[in-house]
């Protein structure tokens, strides 16, 4: 049987390695575990065996409900390793459920659930990670757990309503654009032909349409490319940090969609920085982690900016007034409750007001939008249309 080197750590923490003599690495994990060490590296012959990781994000709704189960076991009194075991036993997603039991398996080990939790960021941000490590320092493991799942749920509901506000219209004008192309390459030919065949003199619209026509035909492969080429193109420079900067920013300017992103933006600010200090997170450490899941490059560049004046001895709201992307009344709300040191309660107001606005922000934007793309479909399929009776108009004359 081959030997592997192992190197892992037991349940103190203290860095162990040597040498078994097994079937396989899984049988060599499964030693490991019943000596309660945790194997980070295994090497069969000089190749380097990883301890397996899971790719793919865990969805909010998943991690909401484990969140909430796991606060209600650990009020009730189970045990940490019980609770765990429980719900990953229960997991429908196999994914997550073998996450979890990994989880168990690092507590059960003498890990923090925080250090234990902080293995899996596929599963667990650096906010989830940061609140439980407060709530496990504090004592206060049931009620941390128990804001985490609400942040979640909310969080989840606000990520819904921004693909709501950009996937409505963009899936809309889409179909608009595929029913002009389906006409202009398949319909506008016919009649083309038949005018062609009668003799008749085509106005100006109708030669417009008509050359239109032949260069959707001809040159269907080119359109194809540039859109896919330019579609891959964004993705890719949005994917840089300048490209992220420049879209971000159109986006805030947006006529309508503007106002409704920035809304969210402040919201989720609001709910997820007043949700980590209600934790006990630190100010600077919570700006930094609302930063990262701000979901805006302009708005975590703002937050950014005004932890670096905070660190610097200013206060939270005379920087945030000074990025110019959040409203005066969230500043001067803040402002208040900086003074009456209260930050964490304004701040979940702020949050609940902002995302009333989301839903009434959305719901007055997708009123607006419905008629604007209706007249716009109106003017391009009519447009079409009446160009293509017109020199039926010239033929009926000229028959009667």
């Amino acid at each position: 049987m081959p030997s592997y080197e192992w190197r892992g750590r037991d349940r103190t923490g203290a860095v162990r390695s040597g040498v078994l003599v097994a079937d396989s690495k899984e049988a060599v994990f499964a030693l490991l575990r019943r000596q309660q060490i945790v194997p980070t590296t295994v090497k069969e012959k000089g190749k380097e065996v990883a301890v397996p990781r899971l790719r793919g994000r865990i969805s909010d709704k998943a991690l909401a409900i484990f969140t909430r189960q796991f606060s209600v076991m650990i009020d009730a009194g189970l045990p940490l390793v019980q609770c765990l075991q429980i719900l990953g036993e229960q997991q429908e997603d196999k994914r997550f459920a073998q996450i979890i039991l990994q989880v168990r398996q690092d507590v059960e080990a003498g890990s923090s659930l925080a250090a234990a939790l902080r293995k899996h960021p596929q599963a667990f941000s650096d906010l989830y990670v940061n609140m439980v490590a407060a709530g496990e320092a504090g004592g206060i493991l049931d009620t941390i757990l128990q804001r985490l799942a609400t942040y979640i749920e909310k969080a989840a509901r606000l990520k819904a309503q921004v693909k709501s506000a950009m996937i409505y219209p963009a899936a809309v004008i889409t179909i608009a654009i595929l029913v002009v192309y389906v006409i202009l390459w398949k319909v506008i030919p016919v009649f083309a032909s038949l005018f062609t065949s009668l003799g008749a003199e085509l106005p100006l619209p109708t030669r417009i349409v008509v050359a239109l026509s032949n260069f959707v035909a001809g040159f269907w492969w080119l359109i194809l490319g540039l859109a896919v080429a330019a579609f891959f193109a964004v993705r890719l420079y949005y994917q840089t940090e300048q490209g992220k900067l420049v879209i971000d920013r159109l986006l805030l300017k947006a006529p309508v969609l503007g106002i409704v992103l920035r809304k969210i933006a402040v919201a989720r600010f609001c709910r997820t920085l007043g949700t980590l200090l209600a934790s006990g997170v630190p100010l600077l450490e919570s700006l930094d982690i609302t930063a990262r899941t701000s979901g805006n490059a302009v708005i975590e560049q703002a937050i950014l900016e005004v932890r670096k004046r905070v660190e610097e001895g200013k206060t939270l709201a005379e920087p945030l007034g000074a990025t110019g992307q959040f409203p005066p009344m969230v500043v001067q709300m803040i402002s208040v409750g900086e003074t009456t040191g209260a930050m964490d309660t304004m701040l979940s107001k702020i949050a609940d007001f902002y995302e009333e606005e989301v839903d009434m922000a959305v719901a007055g934007m997708m009123k607006l939008i419905e008629p604007l793309l209706i007249a716009f479909l109106g003017v391009v399929i009519g447009g079409i249309v009446i160009s293509m009776y017109l020199p039926m108009f010239d033929l009926i004359s000229k028959i009667g």
